[in-house]
């Protein structure tokens, strides 16, 4: 609930609970959901009558899907579960609800926002998951390759443009940030992904122009409600777009852009550098080279323009370098922890998304590919919290490709053979000894899959890599690919999170 809440994911939750004339008797399992979840919830309602239950669902999944997407709780009494209604015949269907209103912004507010860009010296707009969540990618691809505005995105809006777009800014993140003058914000949030848009991530001059569906998201943080606008993505876009007419950017001659570009060079440079190195004999692989080489035999198998490969990414080491390391050219192709940073949800997002894409019912879509391929990039521990999934995957016959990114730990391991592993455990919790991050030595994950009826495979050489990726990705069963990679133990745990700005001086409250 959390994570639908943070990550503005609609969901309809129904969960039963003890007989309605059983309240505050201590009954079996007895729990006041409704109090507990209201505050959670865009919704949290219990039906008073079984023939009202109809209208009740209905209320709670419009709840969640229209404004701001959310959860609508629903909670059944097991006296209403095992109801029979008196008069059947006479009970009310619910009806297919029509899409959300759509709402465009005031034509003042869409001249001061135009205003503003023609002016800008370093404009940027950032795509967030909203916008592909809105399915806004028909407005914004004409938006982008007509004004010339460099673009960037959080992972799950990756693709709304294409990555390898020459205006995308993802390989110069911090350039773009720091230089930014004045930033359209569209279906993203300026939260902790977006350092606030605090300085010295952000330039502390920057003007924030935010557009979401959700008033109270204007103005939050470092936006300015004078400047935001509360509206539907694909509206307020056309509208920007119509009143901007002809004028574009000039990317080619922006002293911003070239900066921009020669941070790309740079940035790139060495990442391929890292992804090209391939580990010396007996030696373990990078997380880059690893990568490099599930990617390439992926892209072999299903070229990017296709849209064929959905991804999930978890963990600290894995996601946060998988990002950059898998391109995809359409939207809705990617989920990773998010907003929430809830370590435990790729195999569950891998079963929905092989639902959404691949089920008889599913209507998930993007790019011309029908059917798609799932596969997950686990880091060993985020893969422990929800791997019995895989039963999950195996009764359902779901052909989900399961890399797990084995080095032993939480970000890093501290062991670089099994007899230091065994050392150190024999030293206990103290000084020595393994730490409070320490996974076990070489755990055969892969042996899971087979014993609920999928494939394993244990790779250690780039060679073995790609034979299983391409093995995995051909079998109609889960296939768990587990990848002994380097430890890292020499590495400093650092997270990503806690990296925020220094807070500013108090600056006088808005009134």
């Amino acid at each position: 609930i959390g994570n639908s809440s943070a990550n503005a994911f609609p969901m309809l939750l129904l969960a039963g609970s003890s007989e309605s004339h059983l309240v505050s008797k201590g009954g079996f399992q007895e729990l006041d959901a409704v109090s507990l979840l209201t505050s959670h919830t865009k919704l949290a309602i219990r039906p008073p009558s079984l023939d009202l239950i109809p209208d009740v669902i209905q209320s709670a999944y419009r709840s969640s899907f229209y404004g701001r997407p959310g959860t609508g709780f629903v909670d059944l009494p097991a006296d209403l579960i095992q109801g029979i209604a008196d008069e059947p015949e006479g009970t009310r269907h619910t009806r297919p609800l029509p899409a959300p209103p759509m709402s465009a912004a005031d034509q003042a507010r869409i001249f001061k926002t135009t205003q503003l860009i023609k002016a800008a010296k370093a404009p940027l707009v950032v795509i967030g998951k909203g916008a592909a969540y809105a399915r806004a990618e028909t407005v914004l691809r004409p938006f982008i390759d007509s004004t010339h505005i460099p673009f960037l995105s959080p992972p799950m809006g990756k693709g709304v443009l294409p990555d390898s777009h020459p205006q995308n800014t993802a390989s110069a993140r911090s350039t773009a940030l720091k230089e930014a003058d004045v930033v359209l914000v569209l279906g993203a949030r300026l939260n902790w992904i977006f350092h606030f848009g605090d300085a010295p991530k952000w330039n502390p001059s920057a003007k924030f122009i935010q557009v979401d569906i959700s008033v109270e998201e204007i103005g939050r943080n470092a936006g300015d409600a004078e400047l935001g606008i509360c509206g539907d993505i694909n509206l307020v876009v056309q509208q920007l777009h119509h009143a901007l007419g002809d004028w574009s950017y000039d990317y080619a001659s922006s002293p911003f852009a070239q900066t921009l570009e020669a941070s790309k060079r740079k940035n790139e440079a060495k990442a391929a550098s890292a992804a090209a190195t391939a580990p010396e004999p007996g030696k373990p692989l990078s997380y880059q080279h690893a990568f490099h080489v599930i990617n390439t035999a992926l892209q072999h198998l299903s070229p990017v323009d296709r849209g064929g490969i959905v991804y999930v990414s978890e963990g600290a080491n894995t996601m946060d370098i998988s990002r950059s390391a898998f391109p995809v050219s359409h939207p809705r192709l990617r989920l990773d922890a998010g907003t929430y940073a809830t370590m435990g949800v790729g195999l569950g997002y891998a079963i929905a998304a092989h639902e959404a894409y691949n089920a008889p019912e599913g209507e998930g879509s993007a790019g011309p590919a029908g059917r798609k391929k799932i596969v997950a990039l686990e880091g060993d521990s985020a893969f422990g919290f929800s791997a019995m999934e895989l039963e999950t995957m195996a009764r359902h016959r779901m052909d989900v490709l399961v890399f797990v990114m084995n080095n032993g730990g939480v970000y890093h391991g501290d062991s670089d053979s099994a007899d230091e592993w065994l050392a150190r455990q024999a030293k206990g919790a103290g000084a020595g000894g393994l730490r409070s991050t320490s996974l076990g030595w070489e755990v055969a994950y892969e042996k899971i899959a087979e014993a609920c009826g999928g494939l394993g495979f244990v790779v250690r050489t780039p060679e073995e890599l790609e034979r299983a990726t391409v093995q995995g990705f051909k079998a109609d069963v889960p296939v768990v690919v587990n990848v002994m990679i380097e430890s890292g133990k020499a590495g400093k745990l650092e997270f990503g999170w806690q990296a925020s700005a220094k807070k500013r001086a108090k600056k006088e409250a808005k009134l």
